[in-house]
């Protein structure tokens, strides 16, 4: 895991999304690539006066993230890190799609209170599901990546296995590693999984707690809560339909409510 791509774009959640992108890239002794969006006003799809103020607003939002880019690059210019800078007018996820082709990891946030349009959670999701890269999700007040303690949602699908398989190199570098498996009926032996993670030398704890009433998700954020977990791993999607796990389920709830950045993986 080298080549680390992240979304800039002057938003509430830039510099959780910038600074645990850095984190990542010193950890892993990799290369950043930023992707500043431009994101056209809905008003470019109106009528011709909405047409008309969705220039002017698509004018305002190039002079923004070009004063946005002076900024960030300037910072980089003293950060000590390998890197590179991309423009996409268009959409969030898509854009990330098309730039992402030789990323082996993608930085986004997850819900953003103050930018709820477009909603962070479906771009999160919509990156995942499309480009079949991993990626991490981060709440905006994150200020890096605490890597004291990993813990890893097990399942035991195949979403689970993957997003287990991709975070290697992040796991290795983490001081414990908690490997937790809600029973809610679903098969998967986490221990086949502990023993997996061992022959890299990573040495996951295992603990099988019972779902709370509140359901799978609920009880994850918790006992990321209790652990003070740096991050999460956990597979994306792990139902057949995309628009069910795009916005419900234990994927919905991570990307709402976890209290640290989340590794997923499809």
């Amino acid at each position: 895991m080298k080549n680390i791509l992240v979304l800039i774009h002057d938003d509430t959640g830039q510099e959780a999304r910038l600074q645990v992108a850095l984190d990542v890239t010193r950890m892993l002794n990799g290369h950043l690539t930023c992707l500043d969006v431009v994101i056209p006003p809905a008003a470019m799809t109106d009528d011709m006066l909405g047409g008309t103020v969705g220039v002017v607003l698509l004018a305002d939002e190039v002079s923004r993230e070009t004063l946005n880019r002076t900024r960030i690059e300037d910072r980089l210019s003293h950060e000590e890190v390998s890197w590179e800078w991309a423009e996409a007018t268009g959409r969030i996820a898509p854009s990330l799609r098309d730039a992402s082709r030789f990323a082996d990891l993608i930085v986004v946030n997850r819900q953003l209170h103050d930018f709820p349009v477009p909603d962070m959670r479906a771009v999160a999701a919509e990156v995942i599901a499309r480009s079949r890269k991993p990626v991490l999700a981060v709440p905006e007040d994150a200020r890096r990546l605490d890597t004291e303690c990993a813990m890893i949602a097990w399942n035991g699908s195949t979403s689970a296995m993957a997003a287990l398989r991709q975070a290697i190199p992040l796991l290795a570098r983490s001081e414990r590693v908690l490997l937790v498996q809600v029973e809610d009926g679903t098969e998967g032996s986490a221990e086949a999984a502990a023993s997996y993670l061992s022959r890299y030398d990573i040495h996951a704890r295992i603990e099988h707690i019972a779902a709370s009433a509140k359901g799978v998700g609920p009880t994850l954020v918790d006992q990321a809560v209790r652990h003070q977990a740096g991050y999460i791993v956990a597979g994306g999607f792990g139902r057949a339909r995309l628009a069910e796990t795009l916005f419900g389920g234990v994927t919905r709830e991570l990307l709402t409510n976890a209290p640290c950045p989340i590794f997923m993986a499809h």
